[in-house]
């Protein structure tokens, strides 16, 4: 059976600090089995889209390496409590050769997202949450950008495009800023976590919660 774990490359650093300081959460997040074979995005029903890649396009629902390190799962603490503000910056999400990019992201509650069409060609974003309010627009090619929010913390939803079935992010909606996306080598790190003790939540795509 194909297991799915998070390894700590170190420990919970808070718990040996002082309530006045904070520390950091590492790790890396692999996979044990077997990966399953890449599957293919068929592109062709629009030419724009076909043209923006010179060769295969893959799903990116799974993303491993040879060394079974997972990459685009988010992790992320439960039981915490921020009063910080809300970041004046700006998430993007972008919509380029008719894939989203980022694949996956975190965003805290109330924080700007912004939306990019960087393709010429159609495409219709549609949110699917389940605690916040869905948006459901166009952003034909002449439209470059749509602002937008989520005002409640929520676990991971998808955003899909209604044009090209494919198309396809996930977003994880915080009310603190501790999360992180693992990168091509599965490694993840929070920064600043204040002393006490949490519950690590890593998700993803395939195997959701863990």
């Amino acid at each position: 059976m194909n297991l799915f774990k998070t390894i700590f490359s170190s420990l919970i650093l808070f718990c040996f600090l002082s309530e006045s300081n904070a520390g950091d959460i590492k790790g890396t997040v692999k996979y044990d089995g077997k990966p399953p074979k890449k599957k293919p995005l068929r592109m062709d029903a629009d030419p724009v889209c076909g043209a923006a890649h010179s060769g295969k396009v893959f799903s990116e629902s799974f993303k491993v390496n040879d060394k079974g390190e997972l990459a685009e799962c988010i992790v992320y603490l439960r039981n915490i409590t921020y009063s910080g503000k809300i970041p004046s910056t700006s998430v993007e999400l972008d919509q380029k050769g008719c894939v989203y990019e980022p694949h996956v992201f975190g965003i805290q509650a109330g924080q700007e997202l912004l939306i990019k069409n960087s393709d010429a060609t159609l495409h219709n974003i549609h949110s699917m949450p389940k605690k916040n309010k869905e948006f459901n627009f166009a952003m034909p090619k002449v439209v470059k950008t749509k602002k937008s929010k989520f005002d409640t913390s929520e676990d991971p939803f998808y955003i899909k495009c209604d044009v090209h079935p494919w198309m396809k992010t996930w977003v994880l909606v915080s009310d603190h800023p501790y999360f992180a996306v693992t990168d091509s080598n599965g490694s993840y790190e929070i920064k600043g976590v204040p002393a006490g003790t949490y519950e690590v939540v890593c998700w993803q795509e395939k195997f959701k919660k863990r």
